[in-house]
């Protein structure tokens, strides 16, 4: 699928919900379902820096495409990272730089953290944007 086409999906899943605490709990449960991240990697230099929690996130280049795995301390913030991993991991580079994270606020996610959190979300679509600007740069 393509990142469009997934960010599609997950603003139509969101639209299900009638307030936000059913979409925290969504948040949640897709922080369950994050494919972790190996033990090797849960390294300081995989820590994203201005997040209130902490939050690992490796990317690997797999043929043309990005592979990208995480962890957090945090249940909510482990589901908003499963959001980002899911709709940019096995994408190309530039695709993922060329990007539209208008979803974002489709889904009222940024409006609905602590600034903290806010800040945090950030701070991890910037890391997912500097590993595809990195393997870009490879190719």
């Amino acid at each position: 699928m393509k990142i469009k086409e997934i960010q599609e999906e997950i603003v139509d899943e969101f639209s299900m919900f009638d307030d936000w605490m059913e979409r925290y709990e969504y948040i949640i449960e897709l922080g369950k379902k994050l494919p972790l991240i190996k033990e090797e990697f849960k390294t300081e230099n995989n820590l994203i820096k201005g997040c209130q929690s902490k939050v690992w996130l490796q990317g690997e280049q797999t043929d043309d495409k990005i592979v990208f795995t995480a962890d957090s301390d945090a249940i909510l913030t482990k589901g908003i990272i499963a959001i980002l991993i899911r709709t940019f991991s096995n994408q190309k580079a530039s695709d993922i730089l060329e990007a539209d994270m208008g979803f974002i606020d489709e889904i009222g996610l940024k409006e609905h953290l602590s600034p903290t959190r806010a800040n945090g979300l950030v701070s991890m679509i910037k890391n997912i944007k500097m590993y595809a600007l990195a393997f870009n740069a490879q190719n």
